[in-house]
């Protein structure tokens, strides 16, 4: 029986060694580190974890939302582990030392996660809603563009004389995308 860590962190510059720290002093074996969104269940880490698992073994993860943002994804994941025989354990949060293997446990793991999938969806909610208020200000989120108008009558003059938009692209020094968004 060996316990088997999982940690997860957003982005590229985000750490994950609080995590591995606290896995570590839980006694895990071995763990796994992905950098994914927590919407995303296409996680090469968790997917090797997973495979590296036998029966008896426990996954451990340091905070629930490292490990799932949906309760349908949380749910399925731990009931396939539990179906293998392995089991899941949460070190921090209203989910710490819950035995996912009981059916109390399973209540607990399922409310929690509906929380957590419950906040996702308010972040995403007050996203929209700023972005919204923004926009009827006025304001546009992103970078600021960086075609000019000047810029715009030359890539349009060397289009029409029949060169290339990534020729264009390239002696104006702006992606093809960029003048692809502009000039079509």
């Amino acid at each position: 029986m060996a316990l088997i860590g999982y940690a997860r962190v957003s982005t590229d510059d985000q750490e994950a060694q609080m995590q591995i720290d606290a896995l570590k002093a839980a006694g895990c074996s071995r763990i796994f580190v992905d950098k994914a969104s927590g919407k995303s269940m296409d996680r090469p880490e968790l997917a090797k974890a997973q495979d590296y698992m036998r029966e008896g073994d426990s996954l451990c993860v340091w905070k629930l939302d490292r490990f799932a943002r949906s309760l349908i994804d949380l749910v399925t994941t731990v009931d396939a582990l539990r179906g293998r025989g392995i089991g899941f354990k949460v070190l921090t949060g209203a989910l710490a030392n819950i035995d996912s293997s009981t059916p109390d446990g399973r209540l607990m793991l399922q409310v929690i996660g509906a929380m957590a999938e419950f906040e996702r969806s308010l972040i995403v909610e007050r996203t929209k809603a700023g972005l919204a208020a923004a926009k009827a200000q006025g304001r546009t989120g992103g970078r600021p563009t960086v075609i000019t108008e000047d810029l715009l009558t030359v890539a349009k003059a060397r289009k029409a004389k029949g060169e290339s938009v990534a020729a264009i692209a390239k002696a104006l020094g702006v992606s093809r995308a960029t003048l692809y968004r502009h000039i079509g």
